[in-house]
C-alpha cells in the first residue's frame, strides 16, 4: 500500500505542515502563523497552548489533502528557550523564548567571572540571555514560585513531542547547550556546578539521540489530529539543524545558512572546536558536529526595513528597491543588530544596537534598501570567518532564500556559490531525512539525503562583487568596532546597565 508521511516545523513565527509523498515528493505545505508577545521590553514569550494549536490545525489541513495512509509524524521546531510543563505536563506559564533578553545582566555576570569561557571548553557553545540556563536563573531570583510548580524545562519540539506522545524528551540537539558535555554526549555536572544550577538538573528532561527518536501517538492527540492512535512520531533535531540536514549540508565541511527569523550560518565537523575562540553554538548531530552562528537579527530587520521605507510586507519590493542601487550603496553601511537582546552571534553583547553610519543626505531609499541587505549579508560572512571553515558552496534555505537578488549578493559577499533546493521547506525536509532513517526506509542521513533532495538554483559569485566585498568587509569590521565602542553609553541611555 501507497503511504504518506507529515512533517511539523514549528519555528518561531511560522507552524510549518508538510505532506511526502512515498517516493518523498512534496506534497502538500500548510502554514499557520503564530504569536511572538513582549510583555516587557526585552522579553520574548509564546503560548504553548497557540503553538499546539496550531500544529494540529496544519497537520489535519495536511492529512485531509492527502491520497495516502500516513505512516508517521516527524517534528523540528525552534530551538533553545525555556518551555516549563509540570509533572503532568501542562505548561506553569508562557514559554520563554531563544530571542527572550531579560536574562542579558546574569549573563554579563558570567562572562566577567569567566564562567562563559572555561563553560566554551566542556560545551562547545557560548551561553546567550535565551538559553535555560541563563532563563532559569532568572526566574530563580524572580519567579521562584514558577520553578515551583514546574517538573520539567522542555524546548518547543519537546513540548510538541510531549503533547503528541505523552513523553518528556530533549534531542540531543536540543540538549546540545548549555548543559551537554559535547564529546560524551551527556549532562555535565562541571557544567552545572559552574552556573550554580545543580538544584536544576530534575528539570532536565531525558536526552535522545539516533536510536531513541520514535515513540507512538497518544489515543487523546490521535483525536485531536485525526490520524490513527500509534501512528510513529519522530523527534527529528531542532530546527537550525535539520534545516541543515534538508538542504544536504551532512558531511563535514559543508555549510549553510538559514535566511529566516534568525541568519544562521553552520559548518558540519568531525569533531567539535573546543579550543576555538568562544562564539556560536555547537550542536550534536548523529555522529557529528554542527558549528552553528545563529544571529539574534535576520528576517526581522528585513521586515522592519520593509516598514520603515513604506514597501508594506513585501520583502521582493525591498530586493528590486536595492537593485536600483550600486554595491556599496554610496558608502552607506549598516550594522543589523536590532533585536533588543542585543546580539549572540559570532560575538556576544547584550548593549549591541544596529545603525547607519555614513548617511547624507545623498542617501535614498534605495541606498538604504542595499545597505541593508548588504549588511545582513556581511554578518554571515562574519560568521564563516569565525568558524575558521573554507567551505566550496554555502547552501542556504528559509524565507529570504526565495530572493534571486538577495542570493547573488550574498554568493558575492561570501565569494562561493550559493545553492538553494528545490524543496519549499527545508526544515521539514530535514526530519522527513531523519525521519526516513529512523523508520528503516533509508541506511544512514547521507544515503536519504542523495535519494531524496532535489537539486536547485545556483548563484555563482560574480568576482567584480567578491572583489569589492573583500574590502567592504574589513570596513564593516572597522565600523562596528567604532560604534560598539558607543553601546555601554547608548545602555545607560536607555535605562540599562552601562
Amino acid at each position: 500500500m501507497t503511504m504518506a508521511a507529515i512533517c511539523v516545523d514549528a519555528g518561531t513565527t511560522m507552524i510549518k505542515a508538510v505532506g511526502y509523498g512515498e517516493d518523498g515528493a512534496e506534497l502538500v505545505v500548510e502554514r499557520e502563523n503564530t504569536t511572538v508577545r513582549h510583555p516587557v521590553p526585552g522579553h520574548a514569550e509564546q503560548d504553548p497552548g497557540e503553538v499546539w494549536q496550531a500544529v494540529v490545525r496544519g497537520v489535519r489541513r495536511v492529512a485531509g489533502r492527502l491520497d495516502a495512509p500516513v505512516s508517521h509524524l516527524a517534528l523540528t521546531a525552534q530551538g533553545d528557550g525555556s518551555w516549563l510543563v509540570d509533572a503532568a505536563g501542562a505548561p506553569t506559564g508562557p514559554a520563554i523564548l531563544w530571542n527572550d533578553g531579560r536574562a542579558g545582566a546574569i549573563v554579563e555576570r558570567w562572562a566577567r567571572d569567566g564562567v562563559l569561557d572555561a563553560a566554551f571548553r566542556v560545551n562547545g557553545s557560548l551561553t546567550f540571555a535565551g538559553l535555560p540556563n541563563a532563563i532559569l536563573t532568572w526566574l530563580r531570583e524572580h519567579d521562584p514560585d514558577r520553578l515551583a510548580r514546574s517538573a520539567a524545562s522542555l524546548t518547543c519540539g519537546g513540548w510538541i513531542f510531549a503533547r503528541l506522545t505523552g513523553e518528556l524528551a530533549a534531542d540531543e540537539s536540543d540538549g546540545s547547550a548549555p548543559f551537554m558535555d559535547i564529546r560524551e554526549r551527556r549532562y555535565s555536572g562541571e557544567l552545572l556546578r559552574m552556573y550554580d544550577l545543580e538544584w536544576a538538573r530534575p528539570l532536565l528532561p531525558d536526552l535522545r539521540g539516533d536510536d531513541r527518536r520514535s515513540a507512538p501517538l497518544t489515543a487523546s492527540a490521535a483525536r485531536e489530529l485525526g490520524l490513527p492512535e500509534g501512528t510513529p512520531v519522530v523527534l527529528a533535531p531542532y530546527d537550525v539543524a535539520a534545516t541543515a540536514i534538508g538542504v544536504g549540508a551532512v558531511g563535514a565541511g559543508q555549510a549553510c545558512t538559514i535566511l529566516g527569523t534568525t541568519l544562521c550560518t553552520e559548518i558540519v565537523l568531525d569533531e567539535p572546536q573546543l579550543d576555538a575562540d568562544p562564539s556560536g553554538l555547537t550542536v550534536a548531530l548523529g555522529g557529528r558536529y554542527l558549528r552553528a552562528f545563529p544571529t539574534l537579527a535576520g528576517g526581522q530587520v528585513v521586515d522592519w526595513a520593509c516598514r520603515m521605507l513604506g514597501l508594506g510586507e513585501d520583502p521582493a519590493a525591498l530586493s528590486a528597491l536595492a537593485d536600483r542601487c550600486p554595491r556599496g550603496a554610496d558608502g552607506l553601511v549598516f550594522l543589523p543588530y536590532l533585536s533588543p537582546a542585543g546580539e549572540r552571534a559570532p560575538f556576544l553583547d547584550a548593549r549591541a544596537r544596529g545603525s547607519f553610519l555614513g548617511l547624507s543626505i545623498d542617501h535614498d531609499r534605495e541606498h538604504l534598501a542595499r545597505a541593508v541587505l548588504e549588511g545582513l549579508c556581511l554578518v554571515i560572512r562574519d560568521c564563516l570567518a569565525a568558524s575558521g571553515a573554507r567551505p566550496v558552496e554555502l547552501r542556504v534555505s528559509g524565507g529570504g532564500s526565495a530572493s534571486p537578488s538577495w542570493l547573488r549578493m550574498l554568493a558575492g559577499v561570501a565569494g562561493v556559490p550559493v545553492v538553494r533546493t528545490a524543496d519549499a521547506e527545508a526544515g521539514a525536509r530535514g526530519a522527513f531525512l531523519v525521519a526516513a532513517v529512523a523508520t528503516g526506509r533509508a541506511a544512514s542521513e547521507q544515503e536519504a539525503a542523495d535519494d531524496y533532495i532535489r537539486p536547485g538554483d545556483v548563484f555563482a559569485p560574480d568576482p567584480a562583487d567578491v572583489a569589492h566585498y573583500a574590502g567592504a568587509y574589513e570596513a564593516f569590521l572597522t565600523v562596528r568596532s567604532t560604534a560598539a565602542a558607543a553601546w555601554p553609553t547608548l545602555a545607560a541611555l536607555r535605562g540599562g546597565p552601562a
